[in-house]
């Protein structure tokens, strides 16, 4: 048998990764740090590419609320049943006796949504029958125990001084600053320097630092927040109408050298890629917000079902891009910051509600029972079906888990302990109706 070579012409299709569909995929994929590193490390590499920074006055959106009380207290709302199980769990690890567990306690009650104590330690001192340096005692052996750093502070300034202290960077320079927070929102780095004999290039580094800081630590357990990072878009309610943008204090700016040299198509390439993913970014923001707008109205109890591939429908993009853009992405919203893709649920069953806003509706009856008789699962899913939501006892059991709710029993175990109330605004207890 002979064997006979022949010429043949087939015709195939394959994707090839080039490098600017990888720089593309990177882009997409970072959230503000991240990208601000790679930009970073690109600018080193191409002296064409120029960066430049935001100056210090340019705060971060989540400070805004920081700043804006002036000594009032933060907000008045009840915290998470979830901030309040990990206050009291701090308590437990310091085996405190009778009296003092009494004084924590009533300590944990005014905790606000914040982090931050609300009312004054001589009302929690004449509710708990306690003198106030009792309290005081008790309260800086908690704000030395507590994790994150900057619960149980009294105010900003104390709360990033906490966190500033665990630092190790609570330097002369730092104190000013910490000193003068109201200059600091303003802008008026020279004026600080000149009243704290530093130097002002020492203070605008000390801001620096300061934006790394939690200015409300407690707000990281309330549901769809995202930890401590600079966020990529803000969120504001402007004349009526949801507005998304981009968070412009987190990112650096770029352009082009001027002159001629080597690597300025490079720089430009690298422009068009990154103006390119802010756009992406800010189509999918606003459409994501736009179908949730109910929720940052009223929180996360009113989150509607919705999908990526929804939106990806709705956007012309693929469902995967719409993965990429949303994967670590936060946006500042005036309920603090979410992230977005937990924005994302489906419905509990077919037609109806979110599985994301039940969640929300469970922390609220478990938040608003009576202490010394919790709700079982069976009686939470009872309240559910009442509300007009039905689930079975163990997707109930299910949520409360993904919540970090311990069970009836052991709820009711940590309310047998003599507790005091504090008021503070509304009552924040009460039976479920």
């Amino acid at each position: 048998m002979k064997s006979r070579s022949r010429i043949s012409v087939q015709q195939t299709q394959r994707l090839t990764l080039t490098t600017k569909l990888a720089a593309s995929i990177r882009l997409l994929r970072a959230d503000a740090a991240g990208l601000s590193r790679y930009l970073e490390e690109q600018a080193a590499e191409n002296p064409q590419l120029l960066l430049s920074r935001p100056p210090p006055a340019d705060w971060l959106p989540r400070w805004r609320a920081a700043f804006a009380p002036a000594g009032e207290f933060p907000e008045t709302a009840a915290p998470a049943p979830s901030l309040v199980s990990h206050a009291l769990a701090l308590v437990d690890t310091l085996r405190l006796p009778p009296r003092e567990a009494r004084i924590a306690e009533a300590l944990v009650e005014g905790l606000e949504p914040s982090g931050w104590l609300g009312p004054p330690l001589s009302a929690i001192a004449r509710h708990a029958g306690a003198s106030l340096a009792e309290v005081e005692s008790l309260l800086a052996r908690l704000q030395a125990r507590a994790e994150p750093t900057g619960l149980f502070a009294r105010n900003l300034s104390e709360c990033l001084r906490l966190q500033a202290e665990d630092a190790g960077e609570l330097d002369p320079p730092m104190a000013a600053v910490l000193d003068r927070l109201d200059l600091v929102a303003r802008g008026e780095i020279d004026r600080i320097a000149r009243d704290s004999g530093v130097d002002a290039d020492a203070i605008r580094l000390r801001i620096g630092r300061l934006r790394r800081y939690d200015p409300k630590p407690g707000a990281g357990f309330q549901p769809l927040a995202a930890p401590l990072r600079e966020p990529d878009l803000v969120a504001e309610k402007r004349e009526g109408v949801w507005v998304v943008q981009l968070n412009r204090s987190a990112l650096p700016t770029l352009a082009v050298a001027p002159g001629r040299g080597g690597g300025r198509a490079e720089a430009r390439a690298l422009i068009r890629l990154v103006e390119g993913r802010n756009a992406t970014l800010l189509s999918v923001a606003q459409e994501i917000l736009a179908r949730q707008h109910p929720a940052l109205e009223l929180g996360p109890g009113a989150l509607l079902p919705m999908t990526m591939a929804e939106v990806a429908e709705a956007l012309g993009l693929h469902e995967s891009t719409v993965s990429r853009v949303v994967a670590g992405t936060a946006v500042d919203t005036p309920r603090g910051t979410w992230w977005l893709r937990a924005l994302f649920t489906r419905a509990a069953r077919d037609g109806g509600p979110a599985a994301g806003a039940l969640r929300d509706r469970l922390a609220r009856l478990v938040a608003a029972e009576d202490p010394a008789a919790p709700l079982t699962d069976e009686a939470l899913a009872l309240a559910l079906a009442e509300g007009g939501a039905p689930l079975a006892r163990r997707t109930v059991a299910k949520y409360r888990a993904m919540l970090g709710l311990p069970p009836a029993h052991r709820r009711r175990l940590r309310a047998a302990r003599p507790t005091v109330r504090v008021a503070s605004g509304d009552d924040r207890g009460g039976k479920l109706a």
